[in-house]
């Protein structure tokens, strides 16, 4: 009898991935998650390189950290691997819990330390946070031990306090990777990357089962999981890219989340019963990133007059809606520290006279690249319209996270909307991708860091971001974080901060102890869910 309920759930939960949206289902098992998203960006699975926001979500789940950043409870900093963990004035030393991989491998300190050594080795964008904190592939090392198999140490640098070194362990790039089954994939000296790009050998409540890229994602439960086996015995993510196609799955049962909808169709589950709305709050931003590498863009007063040239509330009025909210200063303006915003807006008399001032009274054409998501594909459209109005002629580039995300990292753009998180929840963690450029040269190739991509040279704001991130006294940092703000506002960026971006995510109200993450490390192994009404 078992075995057959269990092959009508597997039966189920198939139709559920595979099945034509014309067709209507019944409501999803109550041991299987379905979500409806975008897969587009999803272009590694390996920990140490996947930085994507729906990567984050399926790593989350599949793999373990030292901490984490508990967004219940206002993002403290509590235990996951670590048992518990001591500061003192050179480092944090950690001390571990009893745990396995999915493999039967113990978690041993060995495997702590062989992941932040390979985040560093590996040398890709994922290892940015890590490098702006003072770490690099030649001095990792040194910083870090594991004197015992239960015991793991890492060093403070110059550059860091101990707050914002726990913040960056709990991020989904410091996953905890199995050394002993990665050892046995490693080819051409790639630390495993290869094989780790389409495969998972976590600790965490699930393991991957099958991804098709653009297509699934199918998770299942880890019946060893240390904390016992989860509630959901089945985790699918759909790419279900169109926002109305996802709404109407939604609204019939054949998916339990939606997290990739238009403002206007979160907007009909307002006042729709069943259904729950969870705005997350990323304390990232929707960006303008333009090429300060060439000219027009090079040139300070045209980015300004781009800046004056931007219908930021008439956007957030009809497009981004729960996505967002205007603010062009790098800091959330609820957060501590956050100074006013300039005045920037859509002034478009004072925009065409910068452009005349800047040598550029009749304009010039751009291109603006954005991947073919919601919401960036209309704000793309509704820049165009703006920037039209002040001479400057935008030609939009869509294409798949890949294609963009590369043009983003090679400085192969005028104009390109990316999106960025933060890492901490304080000012300094959302300044870190707008103030942090220590070497712009094209020769230092850091693709991994938001500003270089821009080839935006800010060596005066680096140095306050750096000084800021090594002062210990709280008053005294705050002090220096409005500075950065004030002078990140005199230098005209490059990388425009547009708004504050949040994540709606529509739920059934049949699922509950769901609670979306602000990095996106939303975590299911708790979630549960009621029988369908």
């Amino acid at each position: 009898m078992n075995g057959v309920h269990s092959n009508r759930l597997l039966a189920a939960a198939f139709s559920v991935a595979f099945a034509g949206s014309t067709v209507a289902f019944a409501a999803t098992p109550n041991d299987q998650l379905v979500i409806g998203t975008s897969l587009a960006q999803v272009l590694s699975l390996d920990p140490q390189q996947g930085t994507e926001v729906k990567t984050q979500e399926i790593l989350a789940n599949t793999y373990d950290r030292l901490v984490f950043a508990d967004q219940t409870d206002g993002n403290k900093v509590k235990s996951q691997l670590a048992e518990s963990w001591q500061v003192d004035d050179k480092g944090i030393t950690f001390k571990l819990k009893d745990a396995k991989f999915s493999s039967g491998n113990p978690v041993t300190s060995k495997d702590v330390l062989f992941s932040i050594v390979r985040l560093m080795k590996l040398d890709q964008s994922a290892a940015t946070n890590y490098k702006t904190a003072g770490y690099t592939a030649a001095n990792i090392e040194s910083l870090v031990s594991a004197p015992d198999d239960k015991t793991f140490r890492i060093e403070l640098t110059d550059k860091v306090i101990p707050e914002a070194l726990l913040y960056r362990l709990a991020m989904g790039v410091s996953s905890v990777v199995d050394s002993v089954e990665v050892e046995k994939h490693v080819k051409n000296n790639d630390y495993g990357n290869e094989w780790l790009r389409t495969n998972t050998a976590g600790s965490g409540p699930y393991v991957l089962r099958r991804w098709t890229p653009n297509d699934i994602v199918l998770l299942e439960a880890n019946d060893a999981y240390r904390d016992g086996k989860p509630t959901m015995r089945r985790i699918v993510m759909r790419h279900v890219p169109e926002s109305q196609a996802a709404r109407l799955m939604l609204e019939r049962g054949d998916i339990d989340i939606a997290n990739a909808l238009t403002a206007a169709d979160v907007k009909t589950f307002e006042t729709k019963a069943g259904f729950v709305i969870d705005q997350v709050k990323t304390g990232g931003y929707y960006v303008l990133a333009m090429n300060a590498g060439a000219e027009p863009l090079s040139k300070p007063g045209v980015r300004e007059a781009i800046a004056y040239g931007i219908d930021y509330k008439g956007i957030a009025n009809t497009i981004l809606g729960s996505y967002g909210r205007v603010r062009n200063v790098p800091v959330p303006e609820d957060w501590a520290g956050a100074i006013p915003n300039p005045d920037w807006s859509f002034q478009p008399e004072k925009a065409k006279k910068l452009l005349a001032d800047a040598g550029y009274p009749n304009g010039f054409t751009v291109t603006l690249k954005t991947i073919s998501q919601t919401p960036r594909v209309d704000m793309a459209t509704a820049i165009q319209a703006n920037l039209a109005d002040i001479g400057i002629k935008v030609n939009i580039q869509q294409g798949n996270g890949a294609d963009i995300v590369a043009a983003h990292r090679a400085r192969n753009f005028d104009l390109l909307i990316p999106q960025t998180g933060s890492f901490m929840p304080t000012a300094l963690g959302s300044l870190d991708n707008f103030a942090s450029n220590p070497n712009n040269s094209k020769e230092a190739n850091n693709a991994g860091n938001f500003v270089w991509r821009s080839a935006w040279d800010i060596p005066e704001l680096n140095a306050l971001r750096e000084k800021a991130n090594s002062e210990r006294d709280d008053a005294k940092r705050l002090e220096l974080v409005k500075q950065i703000q004030e002078k990140f506002i005199e230098l005209k960026p490059a990388v425009l901060p547009m708004f504050e971006r949040f994540e709606p995510i529509v739920l059934t109200s049949r699922l509950k102890g769901y609670s979306g993450h602000p990095w996106s490390l939303t975590r299911i192994e708790g979630v549960t869910k009621s029988d369908a009404k």
